[in-house]
């Protein structure tokens, strides 16, 4: 069976900032699952057992080497995506965390093409298609 397919999958979506108002963001490669070549934050799904802030310091540590200094619970999103002509449904909990900018590096180079720090009001584009309704959501909060 597969998470998000045949059951409702359960991720944790993290907006990782440095505090003076810059966000880290990643461009997805062409070995992400899908939507490459955007930008967007981090997430992954949650495992089983694991609790959601000790997965969302794994995620972070697997991905940009850095650790983190605060984790804000902001919500959840239930979303709902096609994804090679299958319909998808993912809980997503969402997260704004500060993490240490000094120690941050690429660590799944071969799903991220590139790792750039932009301000909250400068953000790159194209954005992954789930991420302007995060900011969306979450504007007021970020």
């Amino acid at each position: 069976m597969k998470k998000g397919v045949d059951y409702t999958g359960v991720c944790v979506i993290f907006y990782c900032h440095d505090g003076q108002g810059n966000v880290l963001m990643h461009k997805r490669s062409s070995k992400c699952r899908d939507e490459h070549g955007c930008w967007d934050i981090g997430g992954g799904g949650l495992r089983h057992l694991n609790k959601v802030e000790d997965d969302i310091k794994r995620e972070i540590q697997e991905e940009f080497c850095t650790d983190v200094l605060d984790i804000e619970f902001l919500g959840f999103r239930d979303v709902h995506r096609e994804h090679e002509g299958e319909r998808t449904h993912w809980i997503a909990l969402d997260h704004k965390v500060l993490i240490d900018r000094n120690k941050v590096a690429n660590g799944e180079p071969h799903k991220i093409e590139e790792l750039t720090w932009f301000k909250s009001d400068a953000l790159p584009d194209p954005l992954h298609s789930q991420l302007g309704l995060f900011l969306e959501d979450y504007k007021d909060r970020l």
